[in-house]
């Protein structure tokens, strides 16, 4: 990318961060308010000493001395109290900004399709909402406003050394433009450096929440060493793209230094000399004063000094704002990702929902893969129970995926009450439908919160009443909190059964009419299998139910059963009409048998 492109992009990335500023600009307006006080404060002190030098310590002169000390005094004073308060308005506008955006990040990834997290790394869309936001959150400190104050203070003492002598300062800005070239040759390297540095951040997140997630695994497997040696790489790459941007980082700050200080010893050279001739030669005293006198060569050099100090901080700060452009960058490369699932300019809300559901051709495959479901076609009546069966990748969870639009068919057709889903309103379709998950996941709160999860319109009572009709309550009375009982992370202090009958639980308080089962009595110990069979019961009754399984036991007293193979429907027919058949079903059911034998 050329040097005019980047600048565009930059400035695109600034004008793409104002509306989350926007609301906070009475906190921007203060803190500009208090860097004007501010610098007005420190440019005033220089002054004052001029003052005290030349009119009152050179010529002996004691009267009026005190109140220029005052006036000194109460101009660092004040310094410091706007100082404090330029950076509290700062922060206190950027911490609410960074509010705003990290809740629009996540608002945009829970409207992102399920195919779309199937193919990211979470720990790299943590990443993008703590990591890069927190480094938007230093150029907001240390950036915008700062910035602004420095140029302004450069401007301000600019006009100050011309106006107290403009043959010094034009010896003072004699550097400054060699500084901002050697600035703009470092500047690329440090963009291209932090660029690195949020790659590798970004994968040592990833990587860390892969491990940390997978830790039983590998220590089952006795895999700690081979973990142990992935992480130091993904570590040492990170290391070494920190210490680039730091390289960058000393080069720019070790040149603005340097420069400062040869800036500073001309200024002493050429106006030390003017200052000595005009107090060592009375014949010249009067033009040598005309030209710098002591006080002014000490306001000169303090003027210089805060000159050039912004000036560091600018080189300091320009690799903040580079670090933090590049998250920015990041974040709104994630905010313009549009993989939504399309919905109907005007989706039809459910009335009155009967529970019918119609496959009409559906051909679908996962992204990057072949189909897996291919021109499957069934029919299920209003309260009617079926059984979906087949060997594993057969598309049997697939189907509950497509029901509830998690992902869309790619061809054909998918009804409920003879209305395409696609028509439909999706919160009232999946409101419709209620799944039970194979792999029952517990959010952090209590058990009577994940059962409830989310839906503040289901009452305690409705929630217990619905946990009590499914035996939980024999489960959680073990607990002092019973129903209150917090839950440990991934509900470990439940059992996959006991987790399965929260997921019940949760289906049973919303009553929706279709009802799907993703291998929800599988994995179950025996003691709470009979428990678990009773709340399917339950939840079933008076419902539309789709049960996916593997144990044939579990679904023989279904109304129907369709048998899948590699992803069509090949049988269909009740327990009994499916083992005369003698196809599939019966060699599955054959299986089993013997294997239960």
């Amino acid at each position: 990318m050329s040097g005019r492109e980047r600048e565009r992009s930059d400035a695109e990335l600034a004008r793409r961060l104002w509306p989350f500023l926007r609301p906070h600009r009475r906190l921007i307006g203060w803190a500009l308010l208090a860097l004007v006080a501010c610098s007005a404060a420190g440019l005033a002190q220089p002054w004052i000493l001029r003052l005290v030098i030349d009119e009152h310590l050179m010529p002996g002169t004691l009267e009026g001395l005190g109140l220029l000390v005052a006036f000194y005094a109460a101009a660092a004073g004040l310094e410091l109290l706007l100082r404090s308060a330029q950076a509290y308005f700062v922060d206190l506008c950027g911490q609410n900004s960074l509010v705003d955006l990290r809740l629009a990040v996540f608002r945009h990834l829970q409207k992102l399709s399920a195919s779309f997290h199937d193919r990211n790394p979470t720990g790299k869309l943590i990443g993008r909402v703590t990591t890069d936001i927190e480094s938007l959150q230093e150029m907001f400190a240390s950036g915008l406003v700062t910035i602004l104050a420095d140029l302004l203070n450069l401007l301000a003492i600019l006009m100050l050394l011309f106006w107290m002598s403009w043959q010094l300062t034009l010896v003072a800005l004699l550097l400054v433009p060699v500084l901002l070239g050697l600035t703009i040759l470092v500047r690329r390297r440090v963009r291209e450096a932090y660029g690195v540095m949020v790659h590798k951040r970004s994968r040592l997140n990833a990587a860390l929440h892969e491990q940390s997630a997978g830790m039983p695994l590998i220590q089952a497997f006795r895999a700690e060493d081979r973990s142990r040696t992935d992480f130091d790489q993904v570590n040492c790459d990170l290391r070494d793209a920190e210490l680039a941007s730091v390289k960058w980082e000393s080069v720019l700050s070790a040149l603005t230094d340097m420069l400062s200080s040869v800036t500073m010893a001309v200024i002493l050279w050429y106006g030390g000399g003017l200052a000595l001739e005009g107090l060592g030669f009375e014949e010249l005293a009067r033009e040598a004063r005309s030209i710098v006198t002591l006080g002014t060569l000490v306001a000169f050099l303090q003027y210089t000094e805060r000159f050039f100090g912004p000036l560091n901080d600018l080189s300091m700060k320009y690799t903040v704002l580079q670090s933090a452009l590049t998250a920015a960058e990041r974040i709104f490369r994630l905010l313009d990702r549009d993989e939504y699932l399309e919905e109907a300019a005007q989706p039809l809300a459910l009335g009155e929902v009967q529970g019918a559901i119609s496959f009409r051709g559906v051909t679908f495959g996962y992204k990057g893969g072949g189909p897996v479901l291919k021109d499957l076609s069934f029919e299920i009546q209003a309260g009617e129970s079926v059984a979906i069966l087949g060997a594993t990748g057969a598309g049997k969870s697939t189907i509950l995926k497509l029901l509830t639009r998690l992902y869309d068919v790619q061809e054909g057709t998918i009804e409920l009450d003879g209305v395409d889903i696609r028509d439909l309103d999706l919160s009232s379709l999946r409101r419709a439908v209620g799944i039970v998950p194979q792999d029952v996941f517990l959010f952090r709160g209590d058990i009577l919160e994940n059962i409830r999860l989310g839906h503040p319109e289901v009452s305690e009572a409705q929630a217990t009443a619905a946990a009590d009709g499914l035996h939980l309550d024999r489960i959680v009375k073990r607990f002092p909190g019973g129903y209150r009982e917090l839950v440990r992370e991934r509900g470990g202090n439940l059992s996959a059964g006991e987790r399965q009958l929260v997921a019940c639980a949760r289906v049973l308080a919303l009553e929706p009419r279709v009802l799907a089962l993703d291998e929800a009595t599988s994995n179950v110990d025996t003691q709470l299998e009979q428990l678990l069979q009773e709340a399917v019961g339950t939840l079933m009754h008076g419902r539309t139910s789709l049960i996916v399984a593997h144990r044939l036991s579990t679904v023989r007293e279904v109304d129907r059963i369709l048998v899948m193979h590699q992803g069509r429907l090949v049988e269909s027919g009740s327990h009994a009409e499916l083992l005369a058949l003698r196809g599939r079903y019966w060699r599955l059911h054959g299986l089993q048998f013997l294997e239960s034998s």
